[in-house]
């Protein structure tokens, strides 16, 4: 007989599937039986008269009810499989039905939904697909639904395309048919309870000591700073861990089209766009409520995402007395950012003239930091760059610190270093103003990452 192996040394897929197995989930029957037994336990039980009662004891109640449901099925099941069902049926009630599994993974940072047939995940930065299945597209959009009206929003034909959060913060995208040619498609990107600090960041060589101390002092100095980069590659994260270093004595407001910051500060306004209702109307945009902000006596205005016509207003809010603002954009590079500031300015004024932008951009921004995901799925800091000013027309850029990829080593892992670049930046001055001195041979820093370390 051969030895099995221990779940430790089995990989993501194995283990997933040795515990489908386990649980019967793989047989054909198994799901179909599942909802079956789900509809039986809603047939016999009413949750509205359940609302008012400790949501502990009502769980335990529906559970016994599915307990005795299953114990009356005459499908042969197995004493582990029986108390399985009844929490999977659980599941199905209270919470995202298969999706909760994975939702309970800390190690899993997106959850991918190809139609019914197809999740894969996201753990270190690698995406592997799992076995687990919903049971028709229908079961997908009943999981969807749930997870939208939850924050007052609504997905159907007329409007197959939202964005909202779970309430643990973690960002979801659905799209449906029409627009999704084969099912419904659904992507979470988990938001870890666990906020990242600022020592985590260094600790997983996302960035130097020397990097993360330039950036405190940056924000504590209230430069005006914006953080670029891919999808997934770490904008939010980075942008929480740089918000520690605001001091709690100072008034934030947050903007988000779905919320998912974490500040700890005790002065926060947290503000969330809205969409348009079924008549289409009510819609409030990040623009709008941006403005709003500029009423509210904010010391600093956080942006989860420039990615429109806001990025105007926000360059004015830099412009007009509210230092230390932050905010992320989509880009590739800092020079791309700086692109896709002039264009999204162009959006909110077509008859801002090209140079007025550029003479915005330049004043309000400060420092852009370019933050990527590579190729081993580690996420660095690539660039922390100044805006120095304008020059023949064109906003003229710095590094001051560069991450210099040179190659995979034997293990798959990047290999490269961090390295300053040499330039004392302008806004030294800036912080010499407000009382911070940083030393001289910070700006010397070069740290190796992988077979050079």
């Amino acid at each position: 007989m051969i030895a099995e192996r221990p779940p430790a040394e089995l990989g993501w897929e194995q283990r997933l599937l040795r515990h489908a197995a386990r649980r019967g989930e793989l047989r054909p029957e198994y799901q179909e039986l599942k909802f079956t037994l789900h509809r039986k336990l809603l047939d016999q039980i009413n949750l509205d008269a359940l609302a008012g009662i400790e949501n502990d004891r009502i769980r335990s109640e529906v559970r016994q009810a599915a307990l005795t449901i299953v114990e009356h099925e005459p499908t042969p099941l197995t004493a582990g499989e029986k108390e399985q069902l009844a929490e999977e049926v659980l599941d199905e009630v209270f919470g995202l039905g298969p999706l909760e599994p994975l939702l309970e993974d800390a190690t899993i940072s997106d959850i991918l939904v190809n139609g019914h047939a197809q999740v894969y995940v996201e753990r270190r930065g690698l995406l592997e697909e799992t076995s687990v299945r919903f049971h028709d597209d229908q079961h997908l959009l009943r999981i969807i639904d749930k997870i939208v009206s939850q924050v007052g929003r609504r997905v159907d034909e007329s409007n197959p395309m939202v964005d909202a959060r779970l309430s643990d913060g973690s960002r979801v995208n659905a799209i449906i048919p029409p627009l999704a040619v084969d099912g419904p498609l659904l992507s979470i990107r988990r938001f870890s309870t666990d906020k990242l600090m600022p020592k985590d960041l260094v600790a997983r060589l996302s960035l130097t000591p020397g990097m993360m101390q330039l950036l405190e002092a940056a924000v504590r100095a209230r430069l005006n700073i914006i953080v670029s980069g891919g999808t997934g590659a770490g904008k939010t994260t980075l942008l929480n861990a740089l918000s520690v270093f605001i001091s709690p004595k100072e008034r934030i407001v947050t903007i988000e089209d779905a919320a998912e910051l974490q500040l700890k500060q005790p002065h926060l306004a947290r503000l969330e766009t809205r969409p348009a209702n079924v008549e289409g109307h009510g819609l409030v945009r990040q623009r709008q409520l941006l403005i709003n902000a500029l009423r509210m006596r904010p010391d600093r205005i956080i942006v989860g995402e420039v990615r429109g016509e806001e990025a105007l207003d926000m360059l004015q809010a830099m412009n007009t007395g509210h230092d230390g603002s932050l905010t992320t954009v989509h880009a590739n590079s800092p020079r791309d950012a700086i692109s896709r500031l002039e264009v999204m300015v162009s959006l909110a004024n077509a008859n801002m003239h090209l140079l007025a932008i550029r003479q915005q951009v330049a004043s309000a921004v400060h420092i852009l930091v370019q933050v990527s995901r590579l190729s081993d799925g580690t996420r660095r800091v690539m660039n922390i760059t100044e805006v120095t000013g304008i020059e023949t027309d064109v906003v003229t850029l710095q590094d001051i610190f560069v991450f210099e990829k040179r190659g995979l080593g034997p293990d798959g892992k990047v290999v490269g270093r961090f390295a300053a670049t040499g330039i004392l930046p302008k806004f030294n001055e800036k912080l010499l103003a407000a009382g911070i001195r940083l030393p001289v041979e910070l700006f010397d820093e070069v740290v190796p990452v992988g077979c050079e370390a």
